[in-house]
C-alpha cells in the first residue's frame, strides 16, 4: 500500500528519493524488483556517477575545499544554483549530495511542473522537517523556465531553510532567475566537458557493469566519432553509445558504419587538431569574403555537425567582421560580437541560430579591408622605427612642472572651433603625413570617404579643399 507521501508524488510531476528507495528498511520494492527497474533504466542513467569523486570534468567544483564539497560534507540547509551546458551533471550533482548527505531527494521539472507542485513539495518537505527532522534537497531542472510568480513561490522555503533547494539552468541566472532568489543562493558555474572528459565517461560505461561490462568494444575511430557527436553533452554521449550497443552479441564491436546507422547522423570528416580543421575554417572564411552565404553556411554547419568549439566560430566572426567588411558595413562587428555572446548565454544547439544570422549579415555585407590594410602599415612604419617623440603640444600637461617643460603649449582644442576639427598636427614628426587608413567606396564606407578627405583637409590647414573657412566635416 502507498504511503500518503508515494500517492502525493505519483499524483504530481515530482520524483522522490530517499534512503528508503536507497535500500534501506522500508522499501517500497525488493532488491529483485529494484535490480529489473535498475537494468532496464537508459545508460546514462545507470552510469550517473554515485559520488562526486566520480563527477566528471567539473573538479573546480568537486575538490577538497570547495563550496559543493563542503555542502555535500555537510547537514546544513543549503540554497544552490547550478548553471552550465546541457550534459555537464547538473542533476547528477544534485543527486550525489542529496545522498552524500542522507537528505530526501525531490525532483520537479519546470517545464511540467507549476506553483501547485511546488507548494505540495515544499509543504511535504516541512512535514518531514517537523516530523523527523530529515532535510530534503528539492531540486528544480531548468528553473529558468519557471515564471517570476513561480520563482518567487520558492522563496518562503528557501528563506525559512525548510528545504535546501538546488536549481539548475543552461542560462545565465542574473538574466533568468528573479533577484531574490538569486541573493539567497550559491552560484556555482559547470564547465563544458572536454573531449578527454567525454572519452572517459565512454571507457567507463564500456568497461562498468552497471554499463556493457565489457561487452562491446568499439572499432578504431569510433570512441573519436562519439565524442564529435557528443557535443561536450555527456548523456547525449551515453545515449548514442548505448543505441548502438542495441542487439549486439556479447564481445560485439560497434563500427563506424554501425554507429552512423544507430543514431541517423553521418561521420564528418574532420579534425579538429589536422588539416580537415583549418581546410574547413579557410573556406569559411573565403566564402563569407566572397560574397557566397549559402557556401558559408554549409561550412558553418559542417563545423557545428563535427562538434567544432562555437566560440572558436565565433572568435573568427568577430575578427572577419573588421578584417574584410570594416567600416563598409560597422554593424556587421555588432552582430558578429552578438553571436559571440549568444553562444556563452545560450549555447548550442540554440545558438546555431545566432552564428547563422553573423554569417549570413557578414557574408552579405558590403566587403572593404581598409581597415586591416590601416592597421598593418601602422605597425610596418613602427617595427621600422618610425615612431618619433610625441609632440610638444600634445604631450601631459596636468602635473606640477609639465608648463616649465612646454608641454601642451600651443593645443588646439578642437571644440573651440565651429568646424570641431583644428589645423594641427597629431603624428610624430617621422610619420607626418603618412595616410594609413584608404577608405573604399563600398556601402556606408563611401560616405566614410568623403568625411576623412575633408578632415584631412582641415588638419593640413587646408580649410575644406576649396579655400573657403573650415565647416563641420
Amino acid at each position: 500500500m502507498l504511503t500518503g507521501r508515494a500517492l502525493w508524488a505519483a499524483a504530481s510531476n515530482v520524483t522522490v528519493v530517499t534512503s528508503a528507495d536507497a535500500g534501506q528498511s522500508g522499501s517500497l520494492f525488493d532488491d529483485s524488483a529494484r535490480s529489473a527497474e535498475q537494468a532496464q533504466a537508459p545508460l546514462a542513467v545507470r552510469m550517473r556517477p554515485r559520488s562526486l569523486s566520480e563527477v566528471v570534468g567539473q573538479g573546480h567544483l568537486t575538490r577538497d575545499g570547495s563550496p559543493l564539497r563542503k555542502l555535500a560534507d555537510s547537514n546544513a540547509p543549503m540554497s544552490v544554483l547550478l548553471w552550465g551546458p546541457p550534459g555537464t551533471g547538473k542533476t547528477t550533482l544534485a543527486n550525489v549530495v542529496a545522498s552524500a548527505t542522507r537528505r530526501r531527494f525531490v525532483e520537479l521539472s519546470a517545464v511540467s511542473a507549476g506553483v501547485k507542485d511546488v507548494r505540495a513539495a515544499i509543504e511535504t518537505a516541512r512535514g518531514e522537517l517537523g516530523l523527523t527532522g530529515r532535510q530534503t534537497v528539492l531540486f528544480i531542472d531548468e528553473v529558468h523556465r519557471f515564471s517570476k510568480t513561480q520563482q518567487d513561490a520558492l522563496l518562503p522555503a528557501v528563506e525559512n531553510r525548510w528545504v535546501s533547494f538546488i536549481g539548475a539552468t543552461t542560462e545565465n541566472p542574473s538574466f533568468s532567475v528573479v533577484g531574490p532568489l538569486l541573493s539567497r543562493s550559491l552560484l556555482l558555474t559547470l564547465r563544458p566537458l572536454g573531449d578527454a572528459d567525454i572519452l572517459q565517461v565512454i571507457d567507463r560505461a564500456l568497461a562498468d557493469e552497471r554499463g556493457l561490462g565489457g561487452r562491446v568494444r568499439l572499432a578504431d575511430g569510433v570512441a573519436a566519432h562519439l565524442v564529435r557527436l557528443s557535443g561536450g553533452d555527456a548523456r547525449r554521449a551515453l545515449t548514442y553509445l548505448e543505441a548502438a550497443a542495441l542487439g549486439l552479441p556479447a564481445d560485439g564491436e560497434i563500427t563506424v558504419a554501425l554507429l552512423e546507422r544507430a543514431v541517423d547522423r553521418a561521420m564528418v570528416r574532420y579534425d579538429r587538431a589536422g588539416d580537415q580543421h583549418y581546410d574547413v575554417i579557410s573556406a569559411f572564411i573565403k566564402s563569407m569574403r566572397g560574397s557566397d552565404a549559402d557556401a558559408a553556411l554549409h561550412y558553418l554547419a559542417r563545423m557545428i555537425e563535427a562538434g567544432e568549439d562555437p566560440r572558436y566560430i565565433a572568435r573568427r566572426l568577430i575578427v572577419h567582421a573588421s578584417e574584410d567588411v570594416g567600416m563598409a558595413d560597422p554593424t556587421a562587428l555588432q552582430t558578429a560580437v552578438a553571436a559571440a555572446q549568444a553562444v556563452e548565454f545560450v549555447g548550442l544547439p540554440e545558438a546555431q541560430l545566432n552564428l547563422a544570422q553573423a554569417v549570413i549579415h557578414i557574408a552579405l555585407a558590403p566587403k572593404s579591408n581598409a581597415v586591416a590594410k590601416a592597421i598593418l602599415a601602422a605597425r610596418a612604419d613602427v617595427e621600422q622605427g618610425l615612431a618619433g617623440p610625441v609632440p610638444r603640444h600634445l604631450r601631459d600637461a596636468s602635473y606640477p612642472g609639465a608648463a616649465r617643460l612646454g608641454h601642451g603649449e600651443g593645443y588646439s582644442y578642437p571644440h573651440d572651433h565651429p568646424a570641431g576639427v583644428v589645423a594641427q598636427q597629431y603624428a610624430p614628426d617621422d610619420v607626418a603625413g603618412r595616410r594609413y587608413y584608404e577608405p573604399t567606396t563600398r556601402g556606408g564606407e563611401a560616405r566614410v570617404t568623403e568625411r576623412a578627405e575633408r578632415i584631412r583637409s582641415i588638419l593640413d590647414g587646408n580649410a575644406d579643399g576649396t579655400g573657403q573657412p573650415p565647416t563641420a566635416p
